[in-house]
């Protein structure tokens, strides 16, 4: 039997910072974030909210999910202005098979990619090399005139699952002890610190990179087990502890009701077995009060996150597992549905409507740049993004989103979050569902409103040249692909060239699913690896980058070998690949 080969390999730290100097010099670029995409978090108003406790310049981030796995991922979004991560969900099981592809955004979202893809270890690795990596970006003199005098605090919220076997195994210990006390991890990791960054490989890096964790349970987890890995989680670890709880709480006929009839995605099938089996609305209720109070007698906090994706039937069959997972515009309007219910269920209990209930709500659900401040306004933390980051402008997307919030704030005539969440009136829950539930209101969430088709263009996608949309690099939730100008005596097709990083491709889809030309960006574009084990081992079209002499070298595939040229030409120019060959 073949090894298996991971679906990604992760680049080194020194590799990472490198090509933020390399990058940052040739073209004022991050992980080609350009900087008219970064966030400044000290211009008001003042958009800090409390988390758990634990204070963060803005009430957003990335939700656990793919922008969370890899250290340039959190940087990315660290950098369009969210300041609370929620990282990938991690369980024992770190050897999992996902099909592929998993993702498909191209009306709502559906995935079938549900856990991390690295090993256990190599999970604890990214996240501290991603809190080591914003540290130093947030007092690097090059950024402080787009990040602002003062980036803010920001929170890591650790994401665990799926049993009590599993979380509460040796393995999944040491993940969470790691994340408590990351000194050993640092201290591994600040030899690979690269010029010119240098001086921050002495520098007192706090080690406890999160204190809080998002419990993720599977569809149909008992309400006892899902209470005793909370109180293991907190007896054990002493965590804070937020519970993930999934649109089913609604029930089948009122998620059939809003889905289906009213916003009218009847081609969307629900299963009744799944609301049959899974956590019931009563005994929600109860649970969240009875954990409350054990974490309080404890010490401890307790929160409620709204919500998991939506498990569905398999009915486009672009993806290759059954069921799927909805997220987007319908679960958006499911979401509030159901927050507004447990807010009536739960009076003066939870931590919304500028009510100071002890329990925290965390929403991701659909979130947008037109319906944050709806979301933010209600006092929920975090409001987290996923399904949006995966559409054009990705990351970039986050900058607009929160310059969007401040507006909203300056003109209700308040300096900050917190005043105008002050102000929010007991029955604001409530209203924004009954709004949700009006024509008007729930407009941007039917399906004709989605449902619009995507730009598409009758060319067979080519290895050199192509419409130059720059989309499959805005879309990759991996940062996988990089675009290189065209060197003026270069002689292809296209102003810009597009090269996929192939260890940081997980063959997701979402590039093929935008790509307006017939292919597979990351199976047509160059496929370029660093890593001569990945690359003895990819299958198909395949380069290696090396140094030599001062540059890059490149090794291709039998049968690839004339585009070597090309390649090095391109890698090589000014504004060629943001890899130095010293990192290699």
């Amino acid at each position: 039997m073949s090894q298996r080969v991971p679906p990604l390999t992760p680049y080194p730290l020194g590799v990472l910072l490198g090509r933020v100097a390399s990058e940052w010099e040739s073209r004022h670029r991050v992980f080609d974030m350009p900087y008219a995409r970064f966030f400044d978090a000290s211009a008001g108003p003042d958009l800090a909210a409390d988390f758990m406790g634990r204070p963060a310049a803005t009430p957003t981030g990335p939700a656990a999910g793919p922008h969370t796995q890899l250290a340039q991922n959190l940087v990315l979004a660290w950098l369009g202005g969210g300041r609370i991560m929620e990282l990938k969900t991690v369980q024992v099981l770190d050897q999992l098979d996902i099909s592929r592809p998993c993702i498909d955004m191209e009306t709502v979202g559906y995935n079938v990619e549900w856990s991390q893809e690295l090993a256990i270890e190599q999970s604890l690795e990214e996240y501290v090399k991603a809190w080591m990596m914003i540290e130093i970006l947030g007092a690097w003199p090059p950024l402080a005139a787009h990040l602002g005098p003062n980036a803010g605090p920001h929170v890591f919220d650790m994401s665990v699952g799926y049993d009590l076997a599993g979380i509460s195994s040796p393995a999944m210990a040491a993940f969470v002890d790691g994340l408590l006390d990351a000194g050993p991890t640092i201290d591994r990791l600040r030899s690979q610190i690269p010029e010119p960054f240098a001086a921050w490989r002495d520098h007192p890096f706090p080690t406890r990179v999160a204190d809080s964790v998002t419990l993720s349970t599977f569809h149909g987890c008992p309400p006892d087990e899902i209470a005793a890995i909370t109180r293991h989680l907190i007896e054990r670890h002493g965590l804070d502890v937020i519970v993930k709880l999934n649109p089913t709480l609604l029930g089948y006929d009122q998620v059939h009701e809003i889905v289906g009839e009213r916003l009218g995605y009847d081609e969307v099938r629900l299963r009744p077995g799944d609301f049959a089996a899974d956590l019931q609305f009563d005994r929600a209720v109860e649970l969240v009060d009875e954990l409350h109070r054990f974490a309080a007698h404890r010490g401890r906090r307790f929160g409620i996150k709204l919500t998991n994706t939506l498990v569905v039937e398999n009915h486009l069959r672009r993806l290759p597992d059954d069921p799927m997972y909805l997220s987007g515009a319908p679960l958006h309007v499911v979401a509030t549905t159901l927050l507004a219910r447990l807010h009536e269920a739960l009076p003066g209990r939870l931590g919304v409507c500028g009510h100071c209930g002890p329990v925290q709500v965390s929403f991701s659900a659909g979130i947008t740049k037109d319906n944050l401040p709806r979301i933010a306004a209600l006092g929920v933390t975090p409001v987290t993004v996923c399904t949006d980051l995966l559409k054009p402008g990705g990351y970039g997307r986050m900058k607009p989103m929160l310059e969007h919030l401040r507006s909203v704030i300056s003109a209700a005539g308040y300096d900050s979050l917190g005043e105008w969440r002050a102000a929010t009136g007991p029955d604001a829950v409530g209203d924004y569902a009954a709004e949700l539930s009006e024509p008007a209101g729930g407009g941007p969430y039917v399906r004709a409103a989605t449902a619009k088709p995507l730009r598409r263009v009758e060319h067979v996608l080519e290895r050199w040249g192509c419409v130059a949309c720059n989309l499959c690099v805005t879309v990759c939730p991996n940062d996988a692909f990089v675009r290189l100008p065209t060197p003026e005596d270069m002689e292809v097709e296209g102003r810009q060239q597009y090269l996929c990083l192939a260890e940081l491709c997980n063959e997701c889809g979402n590039c093929t699913t935008f790509c307006p030309e017939e292919g597979e960006p990351w199976v047509t574009k160059p496929r370029l690896f660093i890593d001569p084990e990945r690359f003895a081992a990819a299958e198909g079209s395949a380069f290696l980058v090396t140094a030599g002499n001062g540059r890059l070298a490149v090794t291709a595939t039998p049968g690839d070998e004339s585009d070597v040229p090309r390649l090095l030409q391109l890698v090589n120019a000014a504004e060629g690949l943001p890899i130095r060959p010293q990192d290699l």
